[in-house]
């Protein structure tokens, strides 16, 4: 079942410890990505297609019974004309989004991570990759941002992606990246497979005075002791860390890396050759195949030699459970990574 139901949780009885603890309920296992009070912005990725839709007639919406999970849901609204439901069926979806890629239409297609990395890569591969085509592939539930175990964590959809010639591979940070990165790949005239935050997603990169750019990686603040150097949900999880670690003057910067596919080399092999630093790769994916494997490569046909350490997901099969439990006891909560890079400064 692609969107499985949330459940409420027992009330916890007056003067126990799940009393003054609230028990987390089943939709933590979906929704828990902003941390308690956290600024958020609702369905940035649906917001800005209906905005980009208004000047751009040639955008389509398209997805496989999954509009309301993925925000695509607000362009189905606002041009029902354009909107094409496809069914419980993800294959025939990125075969359909070619042919009306071939016709001139700019598909955004949308489904959860793990259907487009595992049950339709080959139509991604094949369809629209080899023939190079307009689509653009916004895929929800990244890694570990879905309690419902294997079935829906993607934790190697970048590995994946990674591995198809011409595809560019986006991982967005926050809300506002999220906003800036839907105009952004529709003019890039190729194929695009973006990692998709939805609902309510936190806001952090204003902060910063953030701009995104297709293919650059960008220093949110410097430090000498450790350099993180991240994507995704652990550039967020990266700066709170960075925060962290400055109570105990421990000095770190954050190179967010959204675009991890085609890498900006030159900016990482600037930043990782600088003397005394840390460099530790932050990624919310599976161990093999990612932005740490990735920069390891660069690094190493460089000869730059860093001190290197990877966060990652293990390579394994991951429970089922609560975010901020699984967060944890995987290692890239703000508290465990913060933990993780102080013993390794040690």
């Amino acid at each position: 079942m692609n969107a499985p139901p949330k459940t409420a949780a027992a009330a916890p009885q007056p003067g126990t410890a799940a009393a003054a603890k609230p028990r987390l309920t089943t939709s933590a296992m979906i929704a828990s990505i902003a941390a308690e009070g956290q600024r958020t912005k609702p369905a940035p990725f649906g917001h800005a297609l209906v905005k980009l839709a208004e000047e751009r007639p040639d955008i389509v919406g398209m997805t496989a019974d999954l509009s309301k999970y993925t925000d695509l849901h607000l362009f189905a609204n606002a041009y029902p004309e354009r909107f094409y439901q496809m069914g419980m069926a993800e294959q025939l979806l990125l075969g359909a989004a070619a042919g009306m890629a071939k016709e001139g239409a700019m598909p955004f297609v949308t489904t959860y991570a793990v259907f487009a990395s595992r049950r339709a890569y080959d139509f991604i591969h094949q369809a629209i990759a080899e023939d190079d085509l307009n689509v653009k592939i916004a895929c929800a539930l990244p890694g570990l941002t879905s309690g419902y175990g294997p079935s829906h964590q993607a934790t190697e959809d970048l590995a994946l992606m990674r591995a198809i010639p011409g595809l560019m591979v986006i991982d967005p940070c926050d809300a506002l990246e999220t906003l800036q990165v839907v105009p952004a790949i529709a003019a890039h005239k190729g194929p695009v497979y973006m990692r998709l935050l939805r609902g309510q997603v936190p806001l952090v990169l204003d902060e910063y005075g953030y701009r995104f750019e297709l293919g650059r990686a960008q220093l949110l603040r410097g430090g000498n002791d450790v350099l993180v150097v991240a994507s995704g949900l652990l550039t967020m999880r990266a700066l709170e860390v960075a925060k962290t670690l400055a109570a105990d003057r421990i000095d770190a910067a954050v190179l967010h890396v959204p675009t991890i596919k085609p890498l900006d080399v030159k900016t990482l092999l600037h930043e990782c050759a600088r003397p005394g630093r840390l460099v530790v790769v932050a990624e919310n994916h599976s161990s093999v195949g990612g932005l740490g494997e990735a920069l390891a490569a660069e690094l190493l046909q460089a000869g730059v030699t860093p001190r290197f350490r990877r966060i990652a997901l293990p390579d394994a099969f991951l429970d089922a459970g609560a975010l901020p439990t699984l967060h944890q006891r995987y290692g890239i909560s703000a508290e465990a990574m913060a933990a993780t890079i102080k013993s390794w400064l040690a």
